[in-house]
């Protein structure tokens, strides 16, 4: 298996391989649930040393037990679809699950305390992280039901193994089912794969035919993928974000890189960005929304269009950096549903001369804002003016006089010169005062064209901008 590796500001597809194997851990972890229950494996190796132990070994059943599925991702969310499926109350832990993906399985969402609380059955499917690394410790067991099992195929550190030799000792913990462990292989008089009440497999979550010949394949396309500028989230030298958030995130993505790329565009001579302010409206916690990706692809839009470097997740803070370009992040809490992650993104950029100034503030600020509309990126603000264009093909940007006939006017120019209009939009402060129209095109005028749309004696200054 190929890892390909690279230095500080490249891209890094390390990972990719474990990523690919995470849902065929689904199939393991309900394995190890039920082997668990059952006594299995404790039964089998008595058995074949010549011992008869049916007493010694009556299981429990899952028939009415809660599991509690911690990390509600592509893994634990079909944990709990089959658990759900042998006759299990499941409840769930994932601060980035969405709660509509949740309800659509039957499944409850809880915080963290309340999983431990009520679980009877407690299944691990979280990334190794800072945030993740020993989270069941002394004090988690502390807080479970005496007799909780757990099982864990998703990453050894996750638990602290010495606490959960203790909870096994004391009682609190009946029953665990390993599959990964701190060190691999852990050393051979290790106390905790050595322990009566534990069933061990050596890291078999993916060891299947089947599954190393799809694992296989996924990475050939995650190259694939990657080599065509599609979002990877599983390049471990990139914004670590879970891959069912990248999905959700997905078209706020596109908006952010094309915001960046508009905003760039209207600073005089193109360059010169060296403070950049972005505000994020959401009724979303900080703690729900995570930005890393959002402020990569930005900072892409603000780069790319002024340089010849390429910027991606793994290297935009660190090109940032190097251009002396300087991101700070606002976030504005709103009042109502978080099913959306965002309400608006919006760009600010500071201390320049903008080639669209009389749109703007009057503080050497250039200004533009966007949302999401049914899947499809929208710029909503223009400086002061208030706009609804799409983000797709091409923009062109008036500022005029507002009076009849202006749309009419330039649409004809465009018309006549085969130029096809996907969207246009009017921001004015006031009828018969100065306005901003956005203008959608599919293609990219000629020169010839743009300059006969800026002999029209009501408009002031234009811009066309490439998104």
């Amino acid at each position: 298996m190929w890892i390909y590796r690279g230095g500080e500001g490249t891209g890094c597809l390390v990972g990719q391989w474990r990523a690919a194997t995470q849902w065929r851990r689904r199939r393991h972890a309900s394995c190890a649930l039920a082997a668990m229950a059952r006594n299995v494996a404790q039964a089998d190796a008595a058995l074949k040393k010549g011992k008869w132990e049916r007493n010694k070994y009556v299981g429990v059943s899952l028939v009415g037990k809660t599991l509690a599925v911690m990390g509600f991702g592509k893994v634990g969310s079909e944990v709990a679809r089959r658990a759900k499926g042998l006759g299990m109350q499941v409840i769930a832990h994932d601060p980035y699950a969405p709660a509509d993906r949740a309800r659509a399985l039957g499944v409850e969402l809880v915080t963290f305390d309340e999983a431990l609380a009520l679980a009877d059955f407690i299944s691990l499917h979280m990334p190794l992280t800072p945030t993740t690394s020993k989270m069941l410790n002394d004090e988690s067991f502390a807080k479970m039901k005496k007799g909780v099992r757990i099982v864990n195929v998703a990453r050894g550190g996750v638990i602290d193994e010495e606490a959960l030799v203790r909870a096994l000792d004391s009682g609190i913990v009946a029953q665990a089912a390993l599959d990964v462990f701190t060190k691999e292989p852990p050393p051979l008089d290790d106390k905790l794969v050595m322990h009566h009440n534990v069933t061990v497999t050596p890291h078999l979550g993916a060891s299947t035919t089947e599954a190393q010949e799809g694992v296989a394949i996924e990475i050939a396309e995650a190259v694939v993928g990657a080599l065509k500028g599609e979002l990877a989230s599983t390049a471990v030298n990139a914004p670590m974000v879970p891959a069912e958030v990248l999905s959700e995130l997905a078209p706020y993505v596109v908006l952010a890189e094309k915001l960046g790329r508009l905003a760039v565009q209207l600073v005089a001579g193109g360059s010169g960005v060296k403070s950049v302010k972005i505000t994020y409206a959401s009724a979303r916690t900080p703690d729900d929304l995570d930005t890393r990706v959002l402020r990569a692809m930005i900072t892409k839009g603000l780069i790319e269009p002024v340089s010849d470097v390429y910027v991606n997740l793994v290297n935009a803070d660190f090109t940032a950096k190097q251009r002396g370009i300087r991101l700070t992040e606002e976030r504005f809490l709103l009042d109502g549903s978080p099913e959306s992650p965002l309400e608006f993104i919006q760009v600010q950029i500071a201390n320049v001369e903008s080639k669209f100034a009389s749109a703007m503030s009057e503080t050497g600020e250039i200004s533009v804002e966007g949302k999401v509309k049914d899947g499809i990126p929208h710029l909503t603000k223009v400086g002061s003016f208030q706009v609804d264009v799409s983000m797709e093909g091409s923009l062109i940007l008036c500022r005029q006089v507002d009076q009849p006939g202006m749309i009419g006017t330039v649409g004809s120019i465009l018309g006549e010169e085969n130029v096809n209009v996907s969207f246009m939009s009017v921001g004015r402060i006031a009828p018969r005062k100065h306005a901003v129209m956005a203008i959608g095109v599919d293609e990219q005028p000629a020169k010839e064209t743009l300059k006969k749309i800026g002999e029209i004696p009501a408009i002031e200054e234009f811009v066309f901008l490439k998104l």
